[in-house]
């Protein structure tokens, strides 16, 4: 499934729908994770939410849509709260949410499609609205495109799954004759009180973040090369296929050859070619998901935490124990971890890399017949965002940067270089498995495959 902005989003020309929900009454105060207060704490913008969509070949029933969708939201706990400005930060509210009604979204003159919903959506999922997420539709002569949306604060990339297996399966009830019936699925809410109550990081690890950070100037890592201006620009987004099916099967097998993961080899070539075009090693901010226990496979949240990872070494087992170290370094309460630095020290050049394989996750839909597409709002930006997404079509990335020239040169050379040294990987492995590789990605397998 790939990963796109509204901006970039094949939709067709159609009646846009969107489902307005009632709110009814309010029901008492939920916690709000370090991560939502950072997020919902910037303020009105445009641009905080993130979508995904798909498509079906035929009309679908706008009653129908209205009655699995009321359903996925009766399931999720964060999909019935709403934020509200606080005089100490953001509060959160739990809802009562009730049947609404459909509003069409008139397509001005000239107007494109994606700048429409763009509009729609800028508005219904921005932090404060009550609520905060929007079912739309476009509507043609012979199919649907469904879009759930929703502010960040409430969802991430796994919760857009969930949401629109949810609404799928809601769906197929109804289409057999049964009201849909979806069990209450464990709140975000509690996710975040277990996490308040979790001990405090123990000292080597309060000690590494010092490090990482001091490193990247007391603030979170940056991207090692000028941007430009450091301050927001439009941002340039670029789609790119990195590996195909076989290439990708390649990879794997070479990374397993290692005795290492995929994400370690990529940080691999990463730190390899950071350590070429800059001197300096990989440092970047690196989100790891808090889905610590299958509690929570089935749950809608911001379940995602940012942790640092330093890469100094391209050897593969050295990138491997960089990756566990950010894994263990992004496993405990960040509130207690950044508060030396007054919570998340960010500046102009942050660079975080993503990972996500859509492959193991257990959530899955047909994501291929349904022409689905995670899909990210249109901002302006001053950093550098990396997404790497592995589907059944092989491994492709996004990256969004300021649309400025010196970041054209910079971050497009960056991902040429990675892009390349990846294939390289990959189609040199099936002919010299076993053999160092001239990049100098591979001795560790020759010295010594058992650990």
């Amino acid at each position: 499934m790939r990963l796109t902005n509204i901006a970039q989003l094949n939709l067709p020309f159609g009646r846009l729908m969107g489902y307005d929900v009632a709110v009814l009454s309010r029901e008492g105060s939920l916690p709000v994770s370090f991560d939502q207060g950072r997020h919902v704490g910037a303020g009105l913008r445009p641009g905080s939410w993130m979508a995904l969509s798909f498509q079906v070949p035929e009309r679908l029933s706008l009653g129908d849509l209205e009655q699995a969708w009321l359903a996925v939201i009766d399931r999720h706990l964060t999909l019935r709260s709403v934020f509200e400005p606080g005089p100490d930060g953001p509060r959160l509210h739990q809802v009562r949410l009730g049947p609404g009604r459909w509003v069409e979204h008139p397509i001005s003159t000239g107007q494109p499609v994606n700048a429409a919903v763009r509009d729609v959506l800028d508005l219904a999922c921005a932090p404060y609205a009550q609520p905060s997420h929007r079912l739309c539709v476009l509507e043609t002569a012979v199919s649907t495109t469904v879009l759930i949306a929703a502010d960040h604060a409430h969802v991430d990339m796994w919760s857009m799954l969930v949401l629109a297996r949810d609404l799928l399966r809601a769906l197929g009830q109804l289409g057999t004759g049964h009201t849909p019936e979806l069990a209450v699925a464990p709140g975000f809410a509690e996710h975040t009180q277990a996490l308040l109550s979790r001990q405090t990081a123990p000292e080597q690890v309060r000690e590494r973040w010092t490090e990482i950070l001091g490193a990247s100037g007391e603030v979170m890592p940056r991207f090692p090369l000028p941007l430009g201006e450091p301050e927001p620009f439009p941002e340039r987004v670029e789609v790119r296929d990195v590996l195909g099916t076989a290439e990708d099967a390649a990879f794997e097998a070479f990374a397993k050859d290692q005795e290492i993961s995929t994400l370690s080899l990529a940080v691999s070539v990463m730190t390899k070619v950071t350590l070429e075009v800059a001197g300096q090693p990989l440092r970047a901010v690196f989100p790891v998901h808090s889905r610590y226990e299958e509690t929570w496979h089935d749950s809608v949240g911001w379940f995602i935490t940012n942790s640092v990872i330093e890469s100094a070494d391209p050897e593969p087992r050295l990138a491997q124990a960089a990756v566990r170290e950010a894994i263990r370094l992004g496993s405990w309460p960040l509130d207690d971890i950044l508060q030396p630095w007054g919570g998340m020290p960010e500046a102009p050049g942050m660079f975080a890399i993503s990972w996500l394989d859509l492959r193991r996750l257990p959530v899955q839909i047909d994501t291929t017949s349904l022409q689905a597409q995670y899909v990210s709002a249109v901002i302006r930006t001053d950093g550098v965002m990396l997404w790497f997404v592995f589907d059944q079509q092989g491994l492709h990335l996004r990256c969004r940067y300021p649309d400025t020239r010196k970041a054209r040169r910079n971050v497009g050379g960056w991902l040429d270089r990675t892009v390349a040294q990846m294939r390289e990987v990959a189609n040199t492995y099936p002919h010299a498995a076993a053999a160092e590789m001239d990049d100098g990605l591979g001795h560790a397998a020759s010295q010594d495959r058992n650990r």
